[in-house]
């Protein structure tokens, strides 16, 4: 280990020793409650092109400042295939080799182009979903999150040179036009894959359900949301979540019920990953498959989008079944020219028992960085035009799914990894918080829709700094990027009169132009 990094770590320590209570910022008299959008430990007036890189208050008044920072080093930085230093242990397959990859400044990835699928370009944070499209299961020989890369002698399992996207274009039942003549877009992805852009396939796998031989199966895309403010989701109550479930379950007002996977005539854990039920509602991803934070999208992607182990995953991320890969890489001549016999190759794959790459007290600062991570103070809060998009974003019924308002409770840190690091986290308790999601999963029934359909209600804070954090072109708004911009998204929303907010949209689409941008106004602002 590098002296320099030995000697921030033992001032981190130090740190951590002395820290104090966080104490609130003082509001400013003139701004409304809903400027802070993290509450007062959660909020960073910083609205600069580094608005998603900033620390909460609560982090540094807790005297965890090293340690962020030394998190946020980590997350910056590329990892390696080296197998001694700083970041390595990289491969054997890998998504992306940052965080940075596919949250470029800490925001959602960049909006995807036409043409070849390059997992390379930075900012590329939208990543492949292969299924089945008769179950919608992901199909077994890849990865829920498909590796694109390998470190040699291992070979990627996907060729994304042979991986296209094309957009296609669609028209709802206003003709993409407004009363007042003016006209919006919208737009899909479609994805392209040959079976011989599969490695198991050209090494001579062969699917028994025949999706692979036939190319029967279907990829689509799922872009990556910001990493920011996820402690503040965290700190919300499982009661006051569950509490919000049976509000939606019981008040008649969504065509598609809520998902029987977490609501069956009650509340219930379900979940690809189910853990222990004791860690009840899910919080993280579109499909809901993480949490808590300890145990959510940030501590798996640090582990699974590089294939770096850790003390409590000392094994590699392969394909869903877990053995598809292994067994063909262990037969590739050129891969045992370089590694060794096919038992070696293979017992290398598949062990349980690897070397730790990443460091216990590097993985803390992982997340107490991330668990760090402040939200951005909303913008333009007395403008005129912002106040009046408020109250429609409440009149015409945007609210019921964004909802605006969380109040956080006593933020009690659970790991169910049972890390013996949640003292060391950031915590921000009974916080009035301005996400504007209702954290849970809704139909919009859109053209090439989502996987299963079911898709969590994004929260909007801070998704109007996208393009002003990225350089991004558009402002790559819902799960693929299929839309550029607020108008877009909104009319995705009312696409089909089968979608959860298809009334909503109709009542935005009766708008006129002047509130119609002033909903975007606000939406932008917060």
């Amino acid at each position: 280990m590098k002296k320099e990094f030995l000697f921030l770590t033992l001032v981190a320590v130090a740190l951590v020793g002395c820290k104090k209570e966080p104490t609130p910022v003082e509001p400013v008299s003139d701004l409304p409650e809903w400027y802070y959008t993290g509450g007062q430990l959660g909020t960073t007036t910083n609205t600069s092109s580094m608005t998603f890189r900033q620390p909460t208050p609560a982090t540094e008044e807790a005297g965890l400042g090293t340690m962020f920072a030394q998190g946020d080093n980590i997350a910056e930085k590329d990892f390696v295939t080296d197998t001694v230093g700083r970041q390595h242990g990289l491969g054997p397959i890998y998504v992306r080799a940052s965080c940075q990859h596919c949250h470029p400044n800490y925001s959602h990835g960049t909006s995807v182009p036409e043409g070849t699928y390059n997992a390379k370009d930075q900012g590329n944070g939208t990543l492949l979903v292969v299924i089945n499209p008769q179950t919608q299961a992901y199909v077994p020989w890849l990865a829920g999150m498909p590796q694109l890369f390998g470190a040699a002698p291992f070979k990627a399992p996907l060729d994304p040179d042979q991986i296209t996207v094309t957009w296609k274009t669609a028209t709802d039942e206003h003709g993409n036009k407004f009363p007042d003549g003016e006209t919006y877009e919208l737009r899909y992805p479609e994805v392209t894959m040959p079976n011989t852009a599969v490695y198991v396939y050209n090494q001579g796998y062969r699917d028994p359900d025949g999706l692979l031989e036939s190319e029967g199966y279907e990829v689509k895309l799922e872009n990556t949301i910001g990493v920011y403010g996820t402690g503040l989701l965290d700190a919300i109550t499982d009661e006051d979540i569950i509490a919000q479930y049976e509000k939606e379950a019981t008040d008649g007002k969504l065509k598609n019920g809520l998902n029987p996977a977490f609501w069956n005539g009650g509340f219930q854990t379900s979940g690809y990953y189910k853990n222990d039920p004791q860690w009840g509602p899910k919080r993280f991803t579109y499909a809901l498959t993480r949490g808590p934070i300890m145990d959510a999208a940030g501590a798996n992607a640090i582990w699974n989008i590089t294939n770096v182990t850790r003390s409590d995953r000392k094994y590699h991320y392969l394909d869903l079944n877990g053995t598809i890969y292994a067994e063909y890489a262990s037969k590739d001549p050129e891969v045992q020219a370089a590694f060794g016999t096919e038992e070696e190759i293979y017992k290398y794959l598949t062990s349980k028992e690897l070397p730790a790459e990443m460091t216990d007290e590097e993985f803390t600062q992982v997340m107490v960085w991330h668990r760090g991570l402040a939200v951005p103070a909303a913008r333009n809060v007395n403008d005129s035009a912002v106040l009046r998009g408020k109250e429609l974003f409440t009149q015409i019924g945007c609210d019921y799914c964004h909802r605006p308002t969380w109040t956080t409770g006593p933020d009690e840190v659970r790991d169910p990894n049972h890390f013996p690091v949640t003292a060391q986290m950031p915590r921000y308790p009974n916080q009035k918080i301005w996400p504007y999601t209702d954290m849970v999963q809704h139909k919009l029934c859109m053209e090439n829709d989502i996987r299963t359909g079911w898709c969590r209600t994004t929260p909007l804070w801070g998704r109007g700094l996208h393009r002003k954090a990225t350089g991004d072109t558009y402002e790559a708004r819902m799960h693929d990027t299929r839309a550029r911009n607020v108008i877009e998204a909104i009319m995705w929303h009312g696409y089909s009169e089968q979608s959860d907010a298809y009334w909503p949209t109709q009542q935005f689409y009766k708008l006129n132009k002047e509130d119609r941008d002033a909903v975007v106004a606000f939406i932008n602002a917060i």
